[in-house]
């Protein structure tokens, strides 16, 4: 997952901030019928802007939608992506608005180590601290599941700030379309779905590492498997959920993200009758 940046979109340079946008040939999802559109952004900034200071890389890949039939639900769908992707400060920005003022506030929070770069470079004359200077931002999101009035979508981010590594994050949203609500795990599962589901996330671990006892995990690099929930960071799609632990949640940094992937007839007893995917299961 680290290195799995791909770029959705790509369209033509929006002036200004070194934009790419917008792909006007959108394409409408048969079931949903929404309409999508991208903005697309590499920008690098040099300290004091000499090429042979450190620098600042931000890459960015956002889709939004543009049209929906329901239009109160279509603004509450653009509003929660554009909030989950740049933050609440900009959740009621116009799509380029928000990619516009995000990267501005990126540039101006980089230069203001510009001072203590100079100061490091002054104080260590044989040792080049520019390293320690060089930031990245990279993050897109993207479309898992766009069907039976549910969208399911992901964000990725990546960024380093200095320090030994930098940090990475997969973070999944799903939304009711008749309603633009969010949807939780308690829409999904039957009450009291917690310890069993938790079960089956860790034998999935163990069964995924190779190994038929789940408590060598922890020899792994993985922390204490009693303390492995399901964490509500889940996706959805035809064939099933999609669990996400970021690094740091349930082990070391080395073993990086663990994706678990769970079937519907794997959990199908743990799914509410009434629920919205009870029919993916052959159920209704």
């Amino acid at each position: 997952m680290k290195n799995n940046l791909y770029w959705l979109l790509i369209a033509a340079l929006l002036t200004g901030i070194g934009i790419i946008s917008c792909n006007r040939n959108v394409v409408s999802d048969s079931e949903n019928n929404i309409r999508w559109d991208s903005i697309h952004v590499e920008k690098m900034y040099h300290m004091q802007e000499n090429p042979n200071n450190p620098n600042c890389n931000l890459q960015i890949n956002f889709v939004f939608p543009v049209d929906f039939e329901n239009k109160e639900v279509l603004e509450v769908v653009r509003q929660h992506i554009t909030r989950s992707c740049f933050g609440e400060l900009y959740e009621n920005l116009a799509p380029a608005q928000a990619v516009e003022h995000y990267v501005e506030q990126y540039i101006d929070e980089y230069k203001k180590l510009e001072q203590d770069f100079l100061a490091e470079e002054e104080h260590d004359h044989e040792e080049s601290t520019a390293s320690w200077f060089s930031y990245y931002e990279y993050f897109f999101n993207e479309i898992v599941y766009n069907k039976n009035n549910l969208l399911c979508y992901a964000v990725y981010y990546e960024n380093y700030t200095g320090g030994a590594h930098g940090s990475h994050s997969y973070t999944n949203h799903i939304l009711d379309l008749n309603t633009g609500q969010v949807m939780t795990e308690k829409d999904f599962f039957v009450e009291g779905y917690q310890e069993e589901l938790a079960a089956i996330l860790v034998n999935k671990i163990a069964e995924n590492n190779r190994t038929k006892d789940a408590k060598e995990l922890e020899s792994m690099g993985f922390f204490s498997i009693d303390e492995i929930y399901p964490n509500g960071n889940f996706s959805i799609d035809d064939t099933g959920l999609t669990y996400y632990f970021n690094e740091y949640e349930i082990a070391a940094y080395v073993i990086g993200a663990t994706r678990v992937h769970l079937s519907y007839g794997e959990i199908k007893h743990l799914l509410s009758n009434d629920s919205r995917i009870a029919s993916f299961t052959g159920r209704s």
